[in-house]
C-alpha cells in the first residue's frame, strides 16, 4: 500500500511540475521570458511568433509540451469558488479594477498557487490567483471579493472586461493567426526561446493577461 502511495504521489508531481513551473520565478538566476503575440508559422516542434510590440520571435517546444487552450467566456462563468487569475490596476483605496479575468481548469487548484503580486500586463498591472468569495451586481458592472494565501482583495469588473475559461488544449491549437502568451520561456544561446508550455487562445480568444 505505501509502495502503491508513493507512486501515485511521484506522478502527481510530474503531472504539476510544468505548470508549477510557470506559476514561479526562478530562484536566482535570470527571470523567465515571457511573450505576447500572434502564431505566424508553425513547423513541428518550432513557432513563430509576432509579438505585440512588432518583433518577431520563435519559441522551440518542449519534447512533451503543456498546451492550454483559452476559450471566450463571460462574467457569468464566475460563481462564488470559482478559481480565477485577475489582471488588474490598482485603485487608491485599495481595490483592483480588472482588466482581464481567466479562469482556471478545476484540476489546476492546489497546484497553481494562490498569490497576489507585480504583473507586466500594462506599466503598474498585478496579478492575483485567487477563490471567489462574493460577486455583487452594480451599476457599473459586478464586484468581487477574492480570496489568496496571504489575503483578499476586492475587485471592481468592467462590464467590458474580457473573460476566457482555462481548457484542455492540444498542438491543433497552435496555428497561424492564434493569439497565446508564454507566461514563462527561457532565452536559448542561438537567441531562440525554450517553451516547456503555451496558452493559446481557441477560435479567436486572445489572453487576457
Amino acid at each position: 500500500m505505501n509502495r502503491l502511495l508513493t507512486g501515485i504521489l511521484a506522478i502527481v508531481s510530474l503531472v504539476a511540475m510544468p505548470v508549477l513551473a510557470e506559476a514561479q520565478a526562478p530562484q536566482g538566476g535570470p527571470p523567465p521570458v515571457r511573450i505576447r503575440g500572434t502564431i505566424e508559422k508553425v513547423e513541428g516542434s518550432t513557432v513563430t511568433v509576432k509579438t505585440r510590440d512588432g518583433k518577431t520571435e520563435t519559441l522551440k517546444l518542449a519534447e512533451n509540451p503543456r498546451i492550454t487552450a483559452m476559450v471566450k467566456a463571460t462574467l457569468a462563468d464566475i460563481k462564488v469558488g470559482s478559481f480565477i487569475g485577475v489582471t488588474a490596476m490598482p485603485q487608491p483605496d485599495g481595490s483592483q479594477k480588472a482588466i482581464g479575468l481567466h479562469i482556471f481548469m478545476d484540476a489546476q487548484h492546489g497546484v497553481v498557487p494562490l498569490r497576489s503580486g507585480p504583473w507586466d500586463r500594462e506599466p503598474g498591472s498585478t496579478m492575483t490567483n485567487a477563490d471567489v468569495t462574493s460577486k455583487v451586481e452594480s451599476v457599473d458592472g459586478q464586484v468581487m471579493m477574492v480570496k489568496y494565501a496571504e489575503g483578499e482583495k476586492k475587485v471592481i469588473v468592467p462590464p467590458n472586461t474580457p473573460v476566457v475559461k482555462f481548457v484542455p488544449g492540444n498542438m491543433g491549437d497552435l496555428k497561424p493567426g492564434a493569439q497565446m502568451i508564454l507566461i514563462a520561456g527561457k532565452r536559448n544561446e542561438d537567441g531562440t526561446i525554450a517553451a516547456p508550455g503555451v496558452n493559446v487562445g481557441r477560435d479567436g480568444a486572445a489572453p487576457p493577461m
